[in-house]
């Protein structure tokens, strides 16, 4: 931590020097409200409701020639979103497609890649996982007949909030067929050595999958240059695509051209889609793993949304995002010391994802009480409160307003007001 006093000044000169600092002024923000959610939903732009308007434009002109003749034509939507995806994570454009949900991609990748043979039978995820992830992992074991109580091998947690890659590493052995694991901790803001990870797991045969829930929109990667096999994503949270903002998948090149194991109407190669055959012949890109019809209002956001991504750069977006991080943290041990608060994060930038994870017995009264000042946190049950300035539309004297509200509550102690327990959305 810094031993340099954080003033108002310090923080002002940091926007100052800001090269992202535009970016706010594109986004609905509300005045006196400082929004440390992002990494649960993302706010609203001026360029994702523009690219929402488009497609209700082309609807409204074109009727069902909106597929095709529209301003942006929805029947190559998920192709072009894809392709403005790629540069975020590292991937070759035909890799990504913009579809389903995290749990429906889930589903569809574990059924085309998970093949339990002979004594390679098991998957190995973690104990800190999202649970949706988990009940998807269970169900597809399942679906095989087998016991997923037997063949699902979950890494335990010495500390209940952090992992340790050479303990995942000590779990692969001969009788795993897939590992998958989340990129970033939701809990934590942990960033798993998502390289590291798969080297070893392909050293032993293993197939690999990333949940990059916590992670796409905030930290750069490099999915098709350290071969990961598959990975799965939601856009509401960094991506900014709004609530139940159509998901994504990547599955690596060496992959493509393999049958999907959930075929749909829209696994179809685009020529041949409209033949209207009962033998499909599918296409031989991430396209393949698309099942039904795309939702285009809820992709239409991204479309805005990935313009100011491509602009702004994810190098950039990230430098941004662990500054305002380490500022976070600097301010807790500077200004909360005395009020029982932990972070439960990593340090270390190489280990941190975008968000401060900040630990307190009352945590769920004291995010209410944030919220009764001005603050919108974020929850997770029992004891966490995250927080999570967004490089695109937070500034640094955000964060520092945030943090004397959260003092200046705690030394009145109003968070005493409010039950310390969660509401039904937490």
């Amino acid at each position: 931590m810094t031993k340099e006093r954080i003033t108002r000044e310090i923080v002002q000169t940091m926007d100052q020097k800001d090269s992202l600092s535009h970016f706010k002024s594109e986004f609905y923000t509300q005045d006196d409200h400082y929004y440390m959610d992002g990494n649960s939903l993302g706010l609203l732009s001026k360029r994702a409701e523009a690219a929402v308007l488009t497609s209700l434009q082309d609807w409204k002109e074109q009727g069902i020639d909106g597929w095709t003749e529209g301003k942006e034509p929805w029947f190559y939507m998920s192709e072009k979103i894809g392709e403005m995806t790629a540069p975020l994570i590292g991937a070759e454009p035909e890799e990504v497609i913009n579809t389903g949900s995290i749990t429906a991609n889930l589903h569809q990748l574990l059924a085309t890649f998970y093949k339990p043979e002979g004594n390679r039978t098991k998957i190995l995820a973690d104990s800190l996982n999202f649970p949706s992830d988990i009940y998807a992992l269970q169900s597809q074991i399942e679906q095989k007949g087998l016991k997923h109580e037997e063949q699902l091998i979950q890494v335990e947690s010495k500390d209940g909030y952090t992992l340790k890659e050479d303990n995942i590493i000590a779990q692969m052995d001969e009788r795993t067929a897939v590992l998958l694991l989340p990129s970033v901790l939701y809990r934590s803001g942990q960033l798993l050595d998502m390289k590291r990870l798969t080297e070893e797991a392909h050293k032993r045969g293993i197939i690999v999958g990333f949940d990059l829930a916590h992670s796409i929109g905030a930290i750069p990667h490099q999915l098709h240059e350290w071969n990961v096999d598959f990975a799965v994503w939601c856009t509401y949270k960094y991506l900014n695509s709004g609530p139940g903002g159509v998901g994504g998948l990547f599955v690596h090149e060496k992959h493509l051209g393999q049958k999907p194991g959930l075929a749909g109407w829209f696994s179809s190669k685009k020529e041949k889609q409209f033949d209207m055959e009962h033998t499909l012949t599918h296409s031989e890109t991430a396209s393949a793993f698309q099942m039904g019809t795309p939702h285009i209002l809820s992709s239409a956001p991204l479309v805005g949304s990935l313009e100011m991504f491509n602009e702004a750069g994810i190098e950039t977006i990230r430098s941004k995002s662990l500054q305002m991080t380490r500022l976070l943290m600097n301010l807790i041990h500077q200004e909360l010391s005395d009020f029982g608060f932990q972070i439960m994060n990593p340090l270390e930038d190489e280990r941190r994802g975008g968000h401060v994870s900040l630990v307190h017995p009352e945590a769920a009264s004291i995010c209410k009480a944030l919220k009764s000042e001005g603050v919108t946190p974020d929850y997770r049950s029992p004891n966490v409160i995250r927080l999570a300035p967004i490089a695109l539309y937070s500034s640094f004297e955000d964060v520092y307003e945030m943090i004397g509200i959260l003092k200046k509550l705690m030394t009145e102690e109003k968070h005493k007001q409010f039950k310390n327990e969660r509401g039904i959305i937490a």
